[in-house]
């Protein structure tokens, strides 16, 4: 089985990053906007922020509590996006079940909307015009890519994703590519009701947060396993959705976790942050 390395691809995508905003004279600044208690979005805003710090991308840390009132959360990204220091601007997912996500994303000006989840560039990158590519989704057609090169024709994807408007964003993504995905919502570590889909898919993504839900029985031999799950242990271990040791004989290739869309996504973030200050 072949295992993506997404640190290596990081760290060219940071390294060229890097040379352009000491090229441009620019100084890019990225406020992230994080809400609760949650253990793997702490460890991605640490990540950010230590990879931002080494390319010259100042970070911004706004810590809300769960039960904050949503007008507070609001009333900060309307601070920050008329504040002309601030290229751009995430909230870090997943946010409390009390909290309106769509509404709170839409709040984020679209040209700072850096992860690119906000209607307007979902709608734009449709159209093939966008002001930035969702860099989770870039991160997976990136590691799909890596594993099948262009050979995507008669492939099946198949995505377990936690969020409707995340698989709608990545299947756009992809079917731009010519990949064909569906897309099934889990808001439980459940795959009950998925198990005829899954052991079709010659590519299987899950992005859900449920450590090791996905076991060997439940793929196609030579399948290509696409973790973006995390989730973090209260002794720092992390752990992916994909239980590599169980997949290992069966699938052809695995993003592992950790190192692998996790750098590369965070990488391609920054980048955005760049392109964001230009």
């Amino acid at each position: 089985m072949k295992l993506f390395d997404g640190k290596k691809a990081a760290q060219k995508i940071l390294a060229e990053t890097k040379k352009e905003i000491v090229r441009s004279g620019k100084k890019p600044r990225l406020a992230i906007i994080l809400v609760g208690e949650d253990e793997a979005s702490k460890l991605y805003v640490k990540l950010k922020k230590s990879a931002a710090k080494k390319i010259g991308i100042e970070v911004e840390e706004f810590d809300f509590l769960a039960v904050s009132p949503e007008k507070e959360i609001l009333s900060k990204i309307s601070e920050l996006n008329e504040d002309a220091a601030v290229s751009g601007i995430i909230v870090q997912l997943p946010l409390p079940a009390a909290l309106d996500k769509n509404k709170i994303i839409g709040a984020i000006d679209a040209k700072k909307d850096v992860d690119g989840f906000h209607a307007e560039n979902q709608k734009m990158l449709k159209s093939g015009k966008f002001n930035f590519f969702p860099v989770l989704p870039l991160a997976i057609l990136t590691a799909i890519k890596d594993a099948l090169g262009d050979n995507f024709e008669k492939k099946k994807a198949l995505a377990l994703v936690n969020s409707e408007t995340f698989g709608s964003v990545l299947k756009a993504v992809l079917e731009k590519e010519k990949i064909k995905m569906e897309f099934l919502v889990r808001n439980a570590c459940l795959v009950s009701g998925a198990e005829k889909e899954m052991r079709e898919a010659d590519i299987l993504i899950s992005v859900c947060g449920c450590p090791k839900m996905i076991k060997v029985d439940m793929i196609k031999e030579g399948a290509a396993l696409i973790d973006a799950g995390i989730t973090r242990y209260h002794d720092g271990k992390v752990a992916g959705d994909v239980d590599q040791e169980s997949v290992f004989s069966k699938a052809s290739f695995l993003t592992p976790m950790p190192g692998g869309v996790g750098p590369l996504t965070v990488a391609l973030l920054l980048r955005n942050v760049f392109l964001a200050s230009r």
